[in-house]
């Protein structure tokens, strides 16, 4: 996890509406799309997609998704409104040209998914998401079993060498190699994105390595959500706020 070394103080700004020279990333839930009970409770809406499909064309086609979730997930949600994107925290990523990078699964995985499974059948309420490069523990609707859940996942991280991946109720055992970062970094060496100012959007701890990875490269990072320490320069308030800005920067 970054280390937040010298990040940015409290009290952040509003991010500038700017559209000329820049590249967004966006991450999806918390970000685009507010937080639900379950995984496939996040369902497209007409205002996110429009805003999507709007920001691009105004940015040329310089804007990709950047999510925990499969590039499955994220077109289903986004209703395909993106070519670019990036799923399961940089595991999978595709291309302007539509094409798919995609790791190879580590053979922990299937150890994991395993484990997960068998904890969460006697514990209703827990979920398990397999996600092939990764599987992921949720225990949103049943928060009295964070202890048990966070147990088994440090366990498992230690046998298999799986990347322990911590995020909104849910524990993710993933393929080690890749993070939000990376797909940042990635994406800014291709066209459109080459040669633009990044700008990533996030809320939680995986974000932190987008944020990071953006300002590496000359851009920075926009927190969504409550004032915390953050890489990242400017904030936010929630899903609604991200709406508004993207829709001044498709006009800007």
């Amino acid at each position: 996890m970054p280390s937040h070394a010298g990040a940015a103080s409290l009290l952040l700004p509003t991010p500038p509406v700017v559209a000329d020279g820049i590249a967004l990333f966006l991450d999806m839930d918390g970000v685009l799309a507010p937080m639900a009970p379950t995984p496939d409770a996040v369902v497209p809406t007409a205002r996110r997609t429009a805003a999507l499909k709007a920001v691009e064309a105004r940015l040329a086609g310089r804007v990709a998704i950047v999510s925990g979730r499969t590039l499955a997930e994220i077109d289903r949600i986004s209703d395909h409104a993106l070519v670019s994107g990036s799923g399961v925290h940089g595991l999978e990523r595709r291309l302007k040209d539509g094409s798919i990078e995609r790791k190879t699964p580590d053979a922990g995985v299937a150890q994991a998914l395993d484990a997960f499974e068998e904890f969460a059948a006697d514990r209703p309420g827990v979920i398990v998401e397999d996600k092939g490069v990764s599987v992921g523990l949720h225990y949103r609707q049943a928060p009295d079993e964070a202890g048990a859940a966070k147990g088994l996942a440090a366990e498992l991280q230690a046998e298999t060498g799986l990347t322990l991946q911590p995020g909104h109720m849910v524990l993710e055992l993933k393929t080690p190699g890749a993070d939000k970062g990376t797909a940042v970094t990635a994406f800014m060496q291709e066209a459109p994105f080459k040669g633009t100012v990044p700008v990533m959007l996030g809320d939680d701890l995986t974000d932190e390595y987008g944020f990071e990875a953006a300002a590496a490269l000359g851009g920075y990072g926009v927190l969504v959500g409550p004032e915390r320490e953050t890489a990242a320069r400017y904030r936010l308030d929630d899903v609604d706020a991200v709406l508004t800005w993207l829709e001044a920067v498709a006009k800007a």
